[in-house]
């Protein structure tokens, strides 16, 4: 299964997110599902694709362009998509998804996880979502 996962590329202000995230992240290694996730290297983003490698899972991460050009992609990823902007990345990220969920994050996770919700609500998509 597919585990698409929104969260920041920053630490926040929780150590306790840290935990929970890595947490996650080794789960979804060692029950041999793939973590779908935004490709960052930076905050609760490269915690989560470390842990999930660590355990021997596989990470797929979907980033736009101009971030890979700042220098925030994960190298040590399975698998890189490139996308051209934010939308296509929401896009991609959700139909790579067959499982959605949301860590405390920034106004860009509040937009993805909510799209996902109401293309759940609409039934324009059959997914569990976890906030």
């Amino acid at each position: 299964m597919n585990i698409t996962v929104y969260l920041g590329a920053n630490e926040g202000n929780d150590p306790f997110l840290k935990e929970a995230v890595r947490e996650l992240g080794t789960w979804i290694g060692i029950s041999g599902n793939t973590l779908v996730y935004g490709g960052s290297k930076s905050g609760l983003m490269g915690e989560l694709a470390e842990s999930v490698l660590q355990a021997g899972g596989k990470v797929i991460g979907v980033e736009p362009q101009f971030f890979i050009d700042a220098g925030f992609v994960y190298d040590e990823i399975t698998e890189l998509i490139t996308t051209k902007d934010m939308s296509e990345r929401k896009a991609k990220m959700i139909e790579l998804g067959d499982a959605f969920i949301a860590f405390p994050g920034g106004t860009g996770t509040l937009e993805e996880i909510t799209e996902v919700m109401s293309k759940v609500s609409l039934k324009h998509l059959d997914a569990l979502c976890i906030l």
